[in-house]
């Protein structure tokens, strides 16, 4: 086994990832890096994926090439914004290949301002004295605080270097202002199916991952591309380990092994999660789970619901969502909903997770699979509307309240009907203001339950008009 996971170590390979001459043996029994990271492309031109962000003249190849202080435009600082394993780091380490730029790699997580200053000191002592431009790698930058953030500004206002920094949370929520306003915020997309397939199958025959010591069966090489979620580090990390299952099962006389399905599933056999509950991931989710079931589509609220619940979302925030969802989409189409929301609320509440999930699944399917209707909704924003445009001044007289002292010297109360002294407990009279005598508010639709209150409506309301 020792021939697939060993090798030399950094120091005697050559720029290839290969051996370098003269390697001797205990060198190449050494622990041999990440397949993710021997696999780490050289050149734009291996990238996978984020072609839209590598057109000629991008501010990426741009960094990538050698240095050139003819061109009309220097090079821009930059954002990488994307889900994990899209390229970030990649995109990076192929920038820091191009002559004439000094590298400087820091990481959010264990670095601070002193170390950031010292970056700048030595930027501009390279700029001034050597000509040379610093281009500055920052991972996740997102766990900077603002202080750490504001210690880059100068530098990067007045390129003593060239930012390029990376995270995986939306920057206009996690970097601050002005260092935004000072860089090129470039989106990486999630991988496809296809790209994260390609980059596998390099990696099986390339020199620099596993050199065809191992091939790869179909089967196996979907569930590993299913697995990776979009996250190629994931992929080849998954491919490495049941690589490792495949060859230590091995039987020598059979020659190379195959990486089975069996293999791949023994490795990994739980797909990468993606959902952060204070950034957009969290809106996103949200959106997808309201509008399914708004779309009447269960199937596809459950998935959401899962996701969250899966996520560690709190489950009151979801739990309000479905009461909201019951009252604006089902509305009146079925008024039991809204109850089921209601009682399935404060039954989570009183239950806790896990089973709460099942609380939650039961409202969920009412209201997706309930009639749905948003007259009320609908209604209580148009009435507002015209309060808000000053309709409905006054309230007629027989209305008003006529039990202070001298109420009734001012015609409070005065032709008043009592509805339960009339025929069916309805009585002709005016209720609304003299400027919106006829405005119809709620429109009921003929979904569900509205359709019987749509016939009842309309006799309601021709006994109390009188048309």
């Amino acid at each position: 086994m020792s021939d697939l996971f060993s090798s030399d170590s950094d120091e005697s390979r050559d720029d290839d990832g290969g051996p370098a001459s003269g390697a001797d043996d205990d060198n190449r029994k050494r622990p041999r890096s990440p397949l993710a990271v021997r696999m780490r492309p050289r050149t734009l031109d291996e990238v996978v994926g984020q072609q839209h962000l590598l057109g000629p003249g991008s501010p990426l190849r741009t960094l990538a090439e050698s240095a050139d202080d003819r061109g009309p435009a220097g090079p821009s600082s930059v954002m990488l914004w994307g889900p994990p394993g899209t390229g970030k780091t990649t995109l990076a380490h192929v920038v820091a290949r191009g002559s004439g730029r000094k590298f400087v790699e820091l990481s959010a997580i264990t670095a601070g301002v002193k170390d950031v200053r010292r970056v700048m000191e030595d930027a501009l002592t390279n700029r001034d004295l050597h000509r040379i431009t610093t281009v500055l790698f920052l991972d996740e930058i997102h766990r900077f605080n603002k202080a750490q953030q504001d210690a880059l500004l100068p530098g990067v206002e007045n390129r003593w270097v060239v930012l390029v920094a990376a995270t995986t949370e939306n920057p206009s929520f996690s970097v601050v202002s002005p260092l935004l306003s000072r860089s090129l915020l470039l989106t990486l997309k999630p991988l496809t199916e296809d790209d994260i397939a390609a980059l596998l199958q390099r990696a099986v025959e390339d020199d620099r991952g596993l050199a065809g010591r191992v091939t790869l069966s179909q089967e196996a090489l979907e569930h590993l591309v299913r697995l990776a979620a979009g996250d190629a580090r994931r992929g080849l990390t998954a491919l490495e380990a049941a690589a490792g299952v495949a060859y230590s099962e091995r039987d020598d006389a059979e020659g190379i092994p195959e990486v089975t399905l069996s293999d791949a599933e023994k490795a990994l056999d739980v797909a990468a999660l993606r959902y952060d509950r204070a950034g957009d991931q969290h809106y996103d989710v949200t959106s997808a789970f309201i509008k399914s079931l708004r779309g009447s589509d269960v199937d596809a609220a459950l998935h959401y619901l899962a996701k969250m619940v899966e996520a560690g979302e709190d489950p009151r925030f979801i739990a309000r969502r479905i009461v909201i969802s019951a009252a604006e989409d089902v509305g009146m189409a079925d008024p039991t909903a809204l109850q089921t929301a209601v009682a399935a609320a404060q039954a989570v509440q009183l239950i806790g997770m896990p089973e709460g999930r099942i609380i939650l699944a039961e409202a969920v399917v009412h209201i997706a699979t309930a009639p749905k209707s948003n007259a009320a909704y609908n209604g209580i924003n148009a009435a507002i509307a015209d309060v808000r445009a000053g309709r409905g001044q006054g309230i007629p007289a027989h209305l008003r309240d006529a039990h202070y002292p001298g109420a009734k010297q001012l015609g409070h109360g005065k032709g008043y009907v009592y509805s339960h002294d009339e025929p069916h407990g309805v009585a002709r009279q005016q209720y609304p203001p003299d400027d919106l005598v006829g405005r119809n508010y709620y429109e009921p639709t003929s979904n569900g339950t509205e359709r019987d209150i749509s016939a009842r409506l309309e006799r309601l309301r021709g006994i109390i008009r009188g048309t």
